[in-house]
């Protein structure tokens, strides 16, 4: 049984349902959820999980939170290489800009996405939830 973690940071809660969903999402495809914090992971945890998905909202201009986001994924990220990750997120204005920006940066780190990113705008709706689901389910394979 594959390993998941499910690392974000949510300021409205919204991320953190979208994290939910992913989790029902690898459960479902037989696999073993985890669901933490940005502030409960570190590089040392990583090597802990078959597959990562990484959730944070876009704030502002566009960028990953910075106080406790950031840092944990800048720690990270080097070791990024060959990791199977996806990321997700919220966000209440722009064009997802934030999101393209950090794929690009996964990509650089030599990361596995195995599938699309996830965005919503605001609270996530019914197919925000499903794609979410599906993300976790391409985790776990």
């Amino acid at each position: 049984m594959s390993k998941i973690a499910i690392v974000y940071w949510s300021g409205t809660g919204n991320t953190e349902e979208m994290a939910k969903a992913i989790a029902i999402g690898v459960t479902d495809a037989g696999s073993e959820a985890s669901i933490l914090t940005s502030s409960e992971f570190n590089s040392d945890k990583l090597s802990e999980f078959d597959a990562v998905a990484f959730g944070c909202p876009a704030m502002g201009a566009e960028e990953l939170e910075e106080s406790e986001f950031e840092p944990m994924f800048s720690e990270l990220e080097s070791s990024l290489n060959g990791k199977k990750i996806a990321l997700f997120g919220s966000y209440g204005w722009g064009d997802g800009e934030w999101m393209r920006s950090w794929e690009e940066r996964c990509k650089t780190a030599g990361a596995n996405l195995v599938s699309d990113f996830v965005i919503c705008n605001e609270a996530p709706d019914d197919e925000a939830i499903r794609a979410c689901k599906k993300l976790g389910s391409d985790l776990s394979v």
